[in-house]
C-alpha cells in the first residue's frame, strides 16, 4: 500500500527533493565515458554501473545493436555509488543529458512518482518481440509506478538464499532441511564450527550500509514479524520483534560467524566461502554463479536452500538492475530500442554464445530457466534462484501491512540515509562496541524523525 499520489512538481522542486533526499555528497573530478556528447538523431547516451555484465554489454553493443539499428550508444560507466549520484543529479533536474540509466527497483518507483521517467507501457504494447509476459512477475511489479504503468525493464535480477557446503554436511552427518528455519540454521552453524581447521559455521554481512548488513538483516526482521514502519507510518524499531531478530542475527554472527564480521560485506563473504573459511552463507542468489564458476575451488561442493524463515512462508529479497528512460530524453524511441535489445531473450542468447551461459544476465525471464543450455551450466542453483524470485513479495514481505514497498529496503527516498545510520549502529553491536538495546534505541529515534514526515499522509 503506497500513500503518495503521482504528481509532477516543478523541476526546481524536483531538484531540491533530490538534493535533500536522494543524493549522497556530490562527486568531484572527471566523469568516465562519453556522457558529454549530446544525444539525438541516431545517438543515445547511456549511464550505467560498472559491473562485469554491464561491461560485457558495452563490448557487444557496437557490433550488434548499432550494426543492426544504426543507433550509436555513448556509454558512461561508473562505480555503483558514483553512478547513483550522477543519475540522481541528471534525472532530478530533467537535464536530459542521459537517455537511459541503470536503476534498481528501489529507485524506479520513487523516480516515477516524481515524474522523472518515461513510461514503457506504450512501447511494450507495440514491441511484441520483447515479450513482456516472459519477464518474471515480481520483477514487473517491482518496476511499476503508483499509476500502474511500467517504468523500467530488468537487465538481471536476484533474490537471496542459503548456500552451504554439501561435502562438509555429509562429513559431519548433518542434513539441510528442505525449508530451513533460522533456529535450525543457528543450530547447524554451531555444529559446523571447526568442521575444518579455521572454518566457521556461517557468513553473514556485518559491514555498514543500507545495501550491506541491512539487506539480509531486514529479511530476518521481516520473517521474525517485525517491520520498519507500520501501516500508519509509526516507527517500530523498538518492537519486541525487531529486538528478537537483531539479537538473533548479532548473536549468530558473533558466536559462529566469520572473522572480521563488522567489516564483511558481500565481497568478503564470497571470498570466505570460496576459500572454505565458512560452511554456510546467506546472501544474494547472484553469488552462485561465482561459486560455481570453472575456476572456483568450491565448484560442485555446494548445496542451496531457500532463505530461512520463522513466521513467514518465504523471506528472500528482490533486487534488479534495470533500465530507466529519462522523461526529458530527446530520443525516447531510440532509447527504448536499446532497452528492448539489452533486456531481450536475443541478448541473453548472444551472451551465451559469446561468453558462456554462466555469464548470462539471468534472474528476469521465465524462458531463461527453460533454456537447456542455461539449465545445464547453472544446474546447481538455477531452479532454486527462479523459485526464490517468484516467491518474493515486495508489497507484502512480512506479517503486517506496510506503507511502502520493499523487502530488504523501505521504498522511500529517505531510506538511503536512514538505512545507513541504522546499519552503523547494528555493525557497532556486531563489533561488541554497544548492546543491541542501545543500537535499537538510537535507531528508533532516527526512524521516528522520518515517521513524522509521513504520518497522516
Amino acid at each position: 500500500m503506497r500513500t503518495q499520489s503521482r504528481r509532477r512538481p516543478p523541476r526546481a522542486t524536483l531538484a531540491a527533493v533530490a538534493a535533500g533526499t536522494l543524493l549522497a555528497p556530490l562527486l568531484s573530478g572527471c566523469w568516465v565515458g562519453a556522457g558529454g556528447a549530446g544525444s539525438g538523431g541516431d545517438s543515445i547516451n547511456v549511464l550505467m554501473v560498472n559491473n562485469p555484465q554491464m561491461v560485457e554489454l558495452q563490448k557487444l553493443t557496437a557490433d550488434h545493436f548499432t550494426k543492426d539499428t544504426g543507433i550509436k550508444v555513448n556509454f558512461t560507466v561508473l562505480p555503483e555509488n558514483d553512478v547513483r549520484d550522477k543519475i540522481s543529479q541528471d534525472f532530478a533536474n530533467q537535464a536530459g543529458q542521459y537517455d537511459v540509466a541503470t536503476l534498481s527497483n528501489y529507485e524506479i518507483p520513487i523516480y516515477a512518482r516524481n515524474g522523472w521517467l518515461h513510461e514503457m507501457d506504450s512501447y511494450v504494447a507495440e514491441d511484441k518481440a520483447y515479450d513482456e509476459q516472459d519477464v518474471l512477475k515480481p520483477m514487473r511489479q517491482s518496476l511499476t509506478g503508483d499509476d500502474g504503468k511500467l517504468y523500467g525493464q530488468p537487465f538481471y535480477g536476484e533474490s537471496s538464499f542459503l548456500m552451504y557446503r554439501k561435502d562438509i554436511f555429509e562429513k559431519e552427518g548433518l542434513t539441510m532441511p528442505a525449508k530451513p528455519t533460522w533456529r535450525q540454521v543457528a543450530d547447524l552453524a554451531a555444529e559446523l564450527d571447526g568442521a575444518e581447521p579455521g572454518m566457521k559455521g556461517i557468513c553473514l554481512r556485518g559491514l555498514p550500509g543500507w545495501g550491506e548488513v541491512m539487506a539480509p538483516l531486514t529479511t530476518v526482521v521481516n520473517t521474525f514479524g517485525g517491520t520498519w514502519f507500520d501501516k500508519d507510518w509509526k516507527a517500530r524499531l523498538d518492537s519486541p520483534e525487531w529486538k528478537e531478530a537483531v539479537e538473533f542475527y548479532v548473536g549468530l554472527v558473533r558466536e559462529h560467524g566469520e572473522a572480521g564480521a563488522p567489516q564483511a560485506g558481500f565481497a568478503e563473504c564470497l571470498n570466505n566461502m570460496t576459500q572454505s573459511k565458512v560452511a554456510m552463507w546467506y546472501d544474494a542468489t547472484s553469488a552462485a554463479g561465482a561459486l560455481e564458476a570453472d575456476k572456483s575451488p568450491v565448484k560442485g561442493k555446494l548445496g542451496y536452500a531457500p532463505a530461512p524463515v520463522e513466521k513467514t512462508e518465504s523471506s528472500g529479497w528482490l533486487y534488479t538492475w534495470a533500465w530507466g528512460i529519462q522523461d526529458a530524453s530527446r530520443n525516447p524511441d531510440n532509447a527504448w530500442k536499446f532497452v528492448s535489445w539489452a533486456s531481450s531473450k536475443g541478448y541473453e542468447q548472444l551472451v551465451g554464445d559469446e561468453f558462456g551461459w554462466s555469464n548470462v544476465p539471468a534472474g528476469k525471464r521465465a524462458s531463461t530457466y527453460a533454456n537447456p543450455d542455461y539449465r545445464a551450466e547453472a544446474a546447481a542453483f538455477q531452479e532454486m534462484t527462479k523459485e526464490a524470485i517468484e516467491q518474493a513479495r515486495p508489497d507484502d514481505p512480512g506479517v503486517q501491512p506496510r506503507p511502502a514497498p520493499g523487502i530488504q529496503f523501505v521504498g522511500i527516498p529517505e531510506f538511503t540515509d536512514l538505512g545507513l545510520k541504522v546499519s552503523q549502529e547494528i555493525s557497532a553491536a556486531i563489533a561488541g562496541r554497544q548492546s543491541v538495546d542501545a543500537a535499537l534505541k538510537k535507531s528508533q529515534q532516527l526512524a521516528e524523525e522520518i515517521a513524522e514526515e509521513y504520518e497522516g499522509r
